[in-house]
């Protein structure tokens, strides 16, 4: 009886060990597709994270903004700082992460439009 139980146990092992290995394979492979995808644009956007402190999420929930819009990020923008201001009893920590979170906004839009006039350049070479 015990000798079955350790086969069953062996068995259960390898099956469940032989499927982390192939997942994390697979999760492997999809993070380098994602990279690749990101290309350039991508790291310049890491880099630019790791600069602010913040990350495009994290900028994107603190000034309220679901897509890059530079007229929605400079009205939410306004409207934070002002309604943060310590003169009117706000709190300068909160008014100072607004600030960054639009610097980090600011650098994704710059980054997204040096992007697109880069494949607009290619775009013309090859024509």
């Amino acid at each position: 009886m015990a000798k079955y139980v350790a086969q069953i146990i062996v068995v259960g092992a390898q099956v469940v060990g032989r499927a982390f290995a192939r997942a994390v394979r697979l999760e492997y492979a999809a993070s380098r597709a994602a990279a690749e995808a990101r290309g350039r644009a991508g790291r310049q956007s890491a880099a630019a994270s790791s600069i602010s402190g913040l990350s495009l999420q994290e900028a994107q929930q603190i000034l309220n903004v679901a897509k890059l819009s530079s007229e929605d990020i400079q009205k939410n923008y306004e409207h934070l700082f002002k309604v943060n201001d310590k003169s009117v009893g706000g709190s300068f920590y909160l008014q100072s992460k607004v600030v960054r979170a639009k610097e980090r906004l600011d650098e994704e839009l710059h980054i997204e439009e040096m992007d697109r006039a880069r494949k607009e350049q290619a775009k013309q070479s090859n024509t």
